[in-house]
Parts: C-alpha cells; sequence; structure tokens
C-alpha cells in the first residue's frame, strides 16, 4: 500500500507540474515578465528531467545574460552548442559575451579531444561500435558456416570490424585521455589551495572561461585555468559542460 500511495504521489506532483512544454512556455513567459530566476529554475528542472533542446538552453543564456550572469549565460550557449554545432547565432553571442568579459576565443574553447568525446556521447557511437562488432561477427560465422565459398561475408566482416573500432575509439579511449570541461559561471570565482571552506585562497577566476574539471572532492571542483593555476573552486561557480549545476547555484 505504502508503495502505491507513493506512485499516486508522484503522479499527482507530475499531473501538477504540467507537461514538459507547458512548462517550457510558463518558464519563458515567466523570463519575459522580468523573474529570470523562477524561469531559470524551471529550465534546470526540466534539464533534469532528461529534455535536451537547444530552445530550452538557448533561452536560459537570455535569462542568464539579463541577470548580468555572463559566466552562466556563456555555459548555457555552450550547452546548446553541443546540441547544435552548426547554429551561428549561438556563436555570434558567443562571441558577443566573450568579449563583454574580455576573453581571448582560446579561453573559451574547449579541448579538441573533449569536443569529440561530447560528440561521441552525443550520436551514441559506443552503441553504434557495439552493433558493427556484433554484425561482424555474425558475417564471420556467414562466411565460416553457412556460405563457405563466397568472399564478400570475409570482405564485410573485416569492413564492419574496422568501421567498429574506429567508433569505438571516440567512445571509449577519448573519455580516458580527457578531462571533463566547465565553465566559469559566477564573476569573482575563488580558487582555493584545498577542497575545505578554511582554505587559503590563491586567486579567482575568470568569468565565464573554459576550464578542465582535474577531481572533485564534496561541495569543490579541482581545476586549471589558461594560465596553469590550479586550485579548488566551489562547484556551484564552475559548471561542468557535461552535467547540469546544483539546485542551490541558482541564486
Amino acid at each position: 500500500m505504502r508503495v502505491l500511495a507513493l506512485v499516486l504521489a508522484c503522479a499527482a506532483t507530475w499531473a501538477a507540474a504540467g507537461p514538459p512544454e507547458e512548462r517550457f512556455r510558463e518558464a519563458t513567459a515567466a523570463v519575459r515578465d522580468g523573474d529570470a530566476v523562477a524561469g531559470i529554475r524551471v529550465f534546470r528542472e526540466l534539464a533534469a528531467e532528461g529534455v535536451a533542446s537547444p530552445s530550452l538552453y538557448w533561452n536560459w543564456a537570455q535569462a542568464a545574460a539579463a541577470r548580468g550572469r555572463v559566466g552562466e549565460a556563456m555555459w548555457a550557449l555552450l550547452r546548446c552548442r553541443q546540441l547544435e554545432p552548426g547554429d551561428a547565432s549561438v556563436r555570434r553571442e558567443l562571441d558577443r559575451l566573450r568579449q563583454l568579459v574580455n576573453l581571448s576565443p582560446a579561453e573559451l574553447a574547449p579541448q579538441p579531444l573533449a569536443e569529440v568525446g561530447q560528440l561521441a556521447r552525443r550520436w551514441q557511437l559506443g552503441w553504434a561500435a557495439i552493433l558493427l562488432l556484433a554484425l561482424s561477427v555474425g558475417l564471420h560465422a556467414t562466411a565460416r558456416w553457412l556460405a563457405p565459398g563466397a568472399r564478400w561475408p570475409v570482405l564485410g566482416t573485416w569492413v564492419t570490424l574496422g568501421v567498429g573500432v574506429v567508433l569505438a575509439l571516440p567512445a571509449g579511449l577519448v573519455p580516458k585521455l580527457t578531462h571533463p570541461q566547465g565553465t566559469v559561471a559566477r564573476a569573482g570565482a575563488s580558487l582555493y589551495d584545498a577542497a575545505s571552506p578554511h582554505a587559503m585562497r590563491l586567486g579567482t577566476l575568470r568569468e565565464g572561461e573554459v576550464v578542465p574539471i582535474l577531481a572533485r572532492s564534496g561541495a569543490y571542483l579541482r581545476v586549471e585555468d589558461s594560465s596553469g593555476a590550479r586550485g579548488w573552486a566551489l562547484a556551484d561557480e564552475v559548471w561542468p559542460l557535461d552535467d547540469l549545476p546544483p539546485a542551490e547555484a541558482l541564486r
């Protein structure tokens, strides 16, 4: 009975919240009416529920920019660019914000291999590689037992095996060679010498800069800025490009 009550409660909560399309429209209207905080909060909820829409992150970026949160806006635009790599309007808006906070293009560009890894995840290359490797096994079986005199199964086996290996490289190897990337989402974000509230402050990170995330420890991320300085930053001030910020960061 408790399980049934929990399911009914969850269903009632979802019904009260409304479908994603309706909530997205309401959040956009809230931003348009001047309540950017409420709109962004709903955008994050939708993203956490699996809504991966370029429009969601574009509107999130516009709401953050209206609040003067340039770093947050750049993070949202970079997420939008992952979903729509060729969108010229996203590129222009990123350039505008980059110039606003005086960043060079290099400080905004993730590592090339990291972008390859993001594309591999987006296009599900890992699953494609598995399917091709399975197909190569099937063709090998065909060549050996069902059609031993035919040449095409042998050729197909090697071709599909080669393509599968090529697709498996970015899906499996690239994540091991690169660090996750994050954007400095808050102006004045501090860099500390340890992951502790009592740590010594080493300096300040540049708002909007894309930095590699070297390690995680509780509410802190170990990062390296463009000058080579390493230290710990608060996770609600440096937002990973492959994940959502903590809900408490939307203040």
